[in-house]
């Protein structure tokens, strides 16, 4: 990567310095202001030294367990891995300013792969492991990746998708019959690491890709700075300590699994039972057999938690809080979730261009549907859209020390995300409370224009998913001639025993007239991406 494809964010009034506090200030809103909080002091670290610092103290307790199978990683044997990876890249040219793929599911070996890569002051992109090869090799070719981490169940695409940008350096994590080195093979080899070598304010430690609603997937610039500060900032909301168990089942390439299971809970001495894909009994039973104390989680999973009847009759007494994030959390379904196991369940807010956590709704101070106060150290603005003007609803601008360096070789997007003044305009529609709590109305470009009233599908969905017939639900705006657009549901039924109008009754009960869903339609299941986000466009394309 060039130095011109980097843009680097500084704050209007305050400069970011490393070791500084943000100056504690106020934030206009609608005539309200709200206090932020300080951030918390940032060392000067990269984020394989701070993440890994307690694995001499740690030495032999586990640092990640593979669920299926029971194989542990030791956190001393985190550090020696890593250390030997780390030489084993360096012999190989893998060095500052390179960039390492990783493309995988969740394993124990991941989180050496990853801290590896940055020990060796290498950069990682982390892929999707359900990407085709052509959707790889796009990442691969934009971030100019130099080796690639796979499993053998995968090498088959990764070879493909390698061989169209050129790349010829594979790695196969476990057994396999490819001509490439295996991970055992690289560690085997010994060779000295070399000294870190970072400036963590300007040096990229991840590329991971934004999920692409709009045009090809974008490269999120996140130096170690940006890491560091986040897994602070969360951890402050969010405490944790080396009693801790974490089930770790949402993708570790994606933000939330990266940051906020994987680099958190390793910087606070926790032990990580990894699952490689989301199974509901499995995940129960790794709750059972490891007495998980925290879980992190999606909508989809937390509407199983809910709903499903293999939650019946489960030990889920060791958990101590559930989160979910990556998707709004109606309030009645994550109500329906803490009763069910009897376990405060709290919702976050963030993105991949926030290190991703910039909200999280503290769990000794809940409060139904909303994503909570600002992380410290981070601003907020809500904006009309049409105006740029403060307002009461409108979209979300966040600043602080999270927000990303830019989108890789696409400085118009970087502008169009980031302004002069070092805000995010984040696309999504919020409100904030009297008490600084803010809750995610819906995406700015998903509201449904009903007759010029906008409709957010979110609510619409929060309110169809209590039905008791409604196993999971979508709703989208689709065209009509007179109105604009009007709302429609789609529908996973768990029974047949209710009709399309008692359901558009029942939403239209709890809502004002321009919000009530017109159309209804049933399908087999909700399109998805990995973090639990619904593809709306999948759903609009049906029509």
């Amino acid at each position: 990567m060039t130095a011109a494809s980097k843009r680097r964010v500084t704050f209007a009034g305050s400069r970011d310095v490393i070791g500084d506090r943000l100056a504690t200030r106020g934030t206009a809103r609608g005539g309200k202001t709200l206090t932020v909080a300080p951030a918390p002091e940032i060392p000067d670290q990269d984020l394989a030294s701070f993440t890994l610092a307690r694995c001499e103290e740690l030495g032999d307790k586990p640092a990640l367990i593979d669920g299926p199978s029971g194989r542990t990683i030791t956190y001393a044997e985190l550090r020696r891995q890593t250390t030997a990876l780390a030489g084993a890249l360096s012999k190989r040219g893998i060095g500052k300013g390179d960039v390492v793929a990783i493309y995988m599911p969740n394993l124990p070996e991941y989180a050496v792969i990853f801290h590896g890569v940055l020990r060796a002051n290498a950069t990682n992109t982390t892929a999707n492991p359900l990407y085709t090869e052509h959707e790889l090799a796009h990442q691969l070719a934009d971030s100019g990746a130099k080796m690639l981490f796979t499993i053998e169940a995968f090498l088959e695409t990764a070879r493909k998708a390698a061989a169209e940008v050129g790349l010829s350096d594979i790695v196969v994590v476990g057994d396999s019959d490819g001509d490439g080195p295996t991970l055992a093979e690289l560690l085997a080899e010994g060779g000295e690491a070399p000294e870190p070598d970072i400036d963590p304010e300007d040096d990229l430690a991840v590329l991971p890709y934004s999920s692409g609603t709009t045009g090809l997937p974008k490269g999120v610039m996140l130096s170690h700075r940006n890491l560091v500060a986040n897994v602070l900032q969360t951890g402050e909301t969010i405490a944790g300590d080396e009693d801790d168990v974490t089930l770790g089942v949402l993708p570790f390439f994606h933000i939330y699994g990266m940051t906020v299971i994987m680099n958190l809970g390793l910087r606070n001495g926790a032990t990580i039972v990894t699952m490689p894909r989301f199974d509901l009994d499995g995940f129960l039973g790794l709750i059972e057999k490891h007495g998980v104390t925290i879980a992190y989680v999606v909508p989809p999973i937390a509407l199983a938690l809910a709903k499903h009847p293999a939650v019946e009759g489960r030990d889920l007494s060791s958990l101590r809080m559930i989160m979910s994030g990556a998707a709004p959390l109606g309030e009645e379904l994550a109500k329906a979730v803490a009763e069910r196991t009897g376990t405060p369940t709290i919702q976050g807010y963030g993105m991949t261009e926030l290190s991703p956590v910039s909200h999280v709704a503290p769990v000794d101070s809940q409060k139904g549907g909303s994503i909570g106060p600002p992380l410290a150290g981070t601003e907020c603005r809500i904006v009309d859209p049409e105006t740029g003007e403060d307002a009461e609803r409108g979209e979300l601008w966040v600043r602080g020390p999270q927000v990303m360096q830019g989108y890789l070789n696409n400085d118009e997007a970087t502008r169009e995300t980031i302004d002069g003044d070092g805000w995010l305009h984040t696309g999504d529609v919020a409100e904030m409370d009297d008490e600084g709590y803010y809750s995610i109305v819906d995406r700015l470009k998903e509201l449904i224009k009903y007759k010029g009233f906008q409709v957010p599908p979110a609510e619409l969905e929060a309110i169809l998913i209590t039905h008791p017939s409604v196993a999971d639900c979508a709703v989208i705006g689709v065209p009509d001639e007179e109105a604009g657009e009007i709302p429609k549901g789609f529908i996973v039924a768990s029974g047949d025993d209710v009709t399309d109008d008692e359901l558009m009754a029942f939403v239209a009960a709890k809502v004002s007239p321009q919000k009530k869903i017109r159309l209804i339609e049933r399908i087999e299941e909700i399109p998805k991406s990995a973090s639990g986000k619904i593809l709306r466009r999948e759903l609009a394309g049906r029509d």
